[in-house]
């Protein structure tokens, strides 16, 4: 005789409880995203393409699905369902929303619906910060001089994990497309620099000339940067937005993804640059392939890490925040969410 298991439940976990599981804990959160980078490179997740919702009546708006599986000990099925709405800014709106899904593996019940704007950003300064570290460790140089290009929640977030983990700078430029964003982003980021002087830039060439470590994190939707002179000083690139850079630049340098097949699709630089060439072979390998040793950085031209973003990722931080708020007894639990449990009633 079949028995009846114990009936699924469902858990909605708030933007502050996510905030609450996750602040001050940087350093935690990037050796999450690491072991996540580690088991997807040796094949214990599945990560299907992302699927681009957008809208004719409203060119610059996207959302995006994120499916995906995370195997090993901490085990996780879900889905992010993300929306970029960059005419938010205008408003006093972040650009970007988020939800996370959560699956148990064993059921395929959802476990919680997690608000995940925070783990989104969270997840991607992780990334950020830890190739930062790696690429630069692998060179053998540190990077003295940090620029942002974009000014927006996710650079707030990677500076603030790049200090963390224990990147320190002498210098800190900044530039935006709009002078008042690049203001407000300098004197935010100002009283947790420490020593470093922070300086706004009037022009990306000024900022890109003047620092070791790039990081882009801006909303362009098509390649804007197309001079390879400027980065002649060989930085490290931390690519985020994905589509600020031409296929001069990007062929310019070493490249680096997360994931090879996810990084080169919807017209990001690398998937152009593919186009143009009709190849790959311009890829030097992955974050895994730097991590494990199987691929060497370059010191004597510039270094681009492109990253994609992978719902692993997301899906590995999210577990870690759904077990934390369920273990300070804050989970808060759907009573009969699920209603029809039984098959024949």
């Amino acid at each position: 005789m079949s028995t009846h298991t114990q009936t699924p439940t469902f858990a909605v976990i708030s933007g502050a409880e996510v905030d609450r599981a996750l602040a001050g804990r940087h350093r935690e959160v990037t050796g999450i995203i690491e072991d996540a980078y580690r088991l997807h490179g040796s094949g214990g997740t599945v990560n299907p393409p992302s699927y681009f919702l957008r809208f004719p009546d409203r060119p610059d708006a996207r959302i995006i699905a994120l499916p995906a599986s995370v195997g090993g000990d901490n085990a996780v099925d879900g889905i992010k369902w993300i929306s970029s709405f960059p005419g938010n800014i205008a408003t006093g709106l972040p650009r970007a929303s988020a939800v996370l899904i959560l699956n148990d593996p064993a059921t395929g019940y959802p476990l919680a619906c997690m608000e995940s704007s925070i783990i989104s950003a969270s997840r991607t300064a992780a990334s950020a910060a830890l190739a930062a570290r790696t690429l630069s460790e692998a060179r053998g140089s540190r990077p003295a001089r940090l620029g942002f290009i974009g000014t927006g929640l996710i650079a707030r977030y990677v500076h603030a994990y790049l200090a963390a983990n224990g990147l320190e700078f002498d210098e800190i430029g900044v530039h935006d497309l709009k002078a008042e964003y690049a203001e407000q982003f300098a004197d935010t980021i100002g009283d947790r620099a420490g020593d470093a002087r922070v300086t706004v830039h009037d022009s990306a060439e000024s900022l890109i000339r003047g620092s070791d470590l790039i990081v882009f994190a801006t909303v362009a939707p098509a390649p804007h940067v197309d001079q390879p002179a400027w980065f002649d000083h060989n930085p490290l690139v931390l690519h985020v937005s994905l589509r600020d850079l031409s296929t001069d630049v990007v062929l310019s340098a070493a490249n680096f993804v997360d994931d090879i097949e996810h990084c080169l699709k919807a017209n990001t630089s690398p998937h152009l640059a593919e186009q143009r060439l009709g190849h790959r072979d311009f890829l030097d390998g992955t974050l895994y392939d730097v991590l494990t040793g199987a691929a060497e950085v370059p010191a004597d031209k510039p270094v681009i890490f492109s990253p994609f973003g992978l719902g692993v990722l997301d899906l590995a931080l999210g577990k870690y925040v759904h077990d934390t708020v369920r273990e300070s007894g804050r989970l808060d639990v759907v009573d009969g969410f699920f209603h029809e449990t039984r098959r024949y009633g």
